[in-house]
């Protein structure tokens, strides 16, 4: 994806989370969606920790598809695991960024976000 097309996209993306969500959301926040959807448990209030983990369990999603993870399966208290596949290159903050929001778009893609 050419970079102006994906921040295109992102901005379109963007515009629609925070029609549903509210204003102010950022890369984080958006993995942190990402990862309340993937528990299943719908939203409430998390622990610190559970946080740090529902942050895990959004990037191991998020990056399944590029073949660096694999789901497990749940745990007894319906937590997802995965697996790690591959090592995650080196990259700088930016390309980090670059590679969360286009997977973040394919993501949302898949789960066709209704506009």
């Amino acid at each position: 994806m050419q970079d102006f097309e994906l921040q295109r996209d992102w901005k379109s993306l963007m515009d629609r989370l925070e029609a549903r969500f509210g204003e102010g959301l950022d890369l984080d926040a958006v993995i942190f969606l990402v990862g309340v959807q993937e528990l299943g448990q719908g939203y409430r209030t998390f622990k610190k920790h559970e946080k740090t983990d529902l942050m895990h369990i959004a990037i191991c999603r998020l990056l399944m598809p590029y073949g660096y993870y694999e789901y497990m399966g749940m745990d007894e208290d319906g937590w997802p695991h995965y697996k790690a596949l591959a090592k995650l290159p080196q990259l700088n903050p930016k390309q980090q960024s670059l590679l969360m929001k286009e997977a973040l778009l394919d993501y949302f893609k898949a789960a066709e976000l209704p506009n």
